[in-house]
Parts: C-alpha cells; structure tokens; sequence
C-alpha cells in the first residue's frame, strides 16, 4: 500500500491510537498510558530516522554506521527486557553469531547487492528478529529456572556438572523463542505477506522478485535465529548470561 502524507494520515494515527487506547481502558488492559507514550514515540522516532537513514544510505560505510547503531540499541533493548543488563558482552556475542552469518551469505553469493540501501534494510530486518529470539528465550529459560529450582538442585545432587544441570532445565523449553519466525515461514503468502514482499512491490519490483525476498529473508532469519538461540542456550548454561535474581538460586 501506499501512505498520502497530510491531514488523514494524521486523523487515522489519532483515531487509531484512540481506539488503542479505549480497547485498553474497556478491557481493563492497563497499558493505555503505555500506549500512546508508545505511539508518540513511533511516530517522533521514525520521523528522525526517515531523515538519517536517506543520507545513511548514500554509502556502504554510512549504512554500516547506521546497523552498529542499530545493534547498539537492540543488545541494550533485550538485555533491559530479560534484565541481564551486565550480561551484554555475552548477549551481543549471541546476537552477532545469528546476524554475521546470514548477511555474509546473502551480499557474498550476490544475492542482494551490497549498499547502504541493503545494509540498513536487511540489517534491520535480521538484528530486530536476533533480539526478538533472545528476549523471548531468555523470558522463558528464567523462568523455567525459577519455577523448577527443585530438578536443577536435583541434577546436583546427583553430581552432574552445573552446565548439564541447568540444561536438564532449559533444554525442553529452549526452542519456544523460534516458534513464531517458523510458523510466519511455514504460512507466508497463505496468511499473511510481510514486510519484505510488500517493500519490493512497492519500490518497482515484480511479484517474482517480491516473493525471492520474502524467502530469503525468512530463511535468513530461521538460520540466523537458531544460531543466537543456540549460543543463548550455550551461555546460560555456563552462567554468562543470568539475571542477578537467579545468581543465588543457581549457586553463583
């Protein structure tokens, strides 16, 4: 689709914040403060970022500027979210293992051209999931780890290393973080056609070449995403990456 900047685009955001904001307040929800502090922010954001983003991408160094910038945010963003805020060396290790791998793949087979354009665009697209998949892990495997104190204490007592310990914990669990990108890959183009694909429409491309982007962002992502989960796992196993309330139930 495509956006009329002027006075209905205005009256839509008031009346869509307005709508927020009553389903919060009918439904006793109580974000409804959350929300329009959200909503501002969007808007004042993505007006400054507009604007630093047409000159970022002019270059290759100017778009890898503007992801470091991105990254920078994300790692602050979940380790805030999963409270493991002194942990961030390790969480942007986890982060970087997913997003490296699948931007090498994709400008080094030539399968997107390497610009600032695609730097920002992808780069964007592949951090922000890097960051979704370790604060949804993180979330549950603290608080497997909390409910189930007893099976980690058990697990030492009958001598295992603390890694494995912790493990027989968070292993069960420790793939619900992938749950969303796999199902949004599984029914892409059969529920829903996200941003990618409806991007590349948008800026001239043919639906061919819209739908070669959604896959191989999608893909990117899965791959991406398992990597950061698995290093994720890896760390909070070895007690790199743990809240400071869980410090003295796992014994640190």
């Amino acid at each position: 689709m495509t956006v009329n900047l002027g006075v209905g685009l205005v009256v839509a955001l008031v009346l869509l914040i307005a709508l927020a904001v009553v389903a919060s307040i009918v439904g006793r929800l109580g974000i409804a403060r959350e929300q329009v502090v959200a909503a501002l922010r969007a808007i004042a954001q993505l007006a400054v970022v507009s604007l630093v983003v047409a000159a970022a991408v002019q270059t290759v160094w100017g778009g890898l500027a503007f992801w470091l910038l991105m990254f920078a945010i994300a790692v602050w963003t979940t380790t805030g979210r999963v409270k493991v805020r002194s942990c961030w060396p390790w969480t942007a290790a986890a982060l970087l293992v997913g997003i490296v791998p699948v931007m090498l793949t994709v400008f080094l087979t030539g399968a997107a051209p390497l610009n600032g354009t695609t730097i920002v665009a992808l780069g964007g697209i592949v951090t922000g999931n890097m960051m979704t998949a370790h604060t949804l892990t993180g979330r549950r495997l603290f608080a497997e780890l909390r409910d189930k104190r007893g099976l980690y204490e058990a697990g030492l007592a009958l001598g295992m290393e603390r890694p494995m310990a912790i493990g027989e914990v968070t292993d069960p669990v420790i793939a619900e973080g992938l749950v969303p990108n796999l199902d949004q890959t599984k029914t892409v183009g059969l529920v829903t056609l996200p941003g990618a694909f409806i991007g590349v429409l948008l800026g001239g491309g043919s639906p061919l070449q819209a739908g070669a982007a959604q896959v191989l962002v999608l893909i990117g992502i899965m791959a991406g995403q398992a990597c950061t989960v698995a290093l994720m796992g890896w760390f909070v196993a070895r007690t790199r990456i743990v809240p400071d309330d869980l410090r003295g139930v796992l014994h640190l």
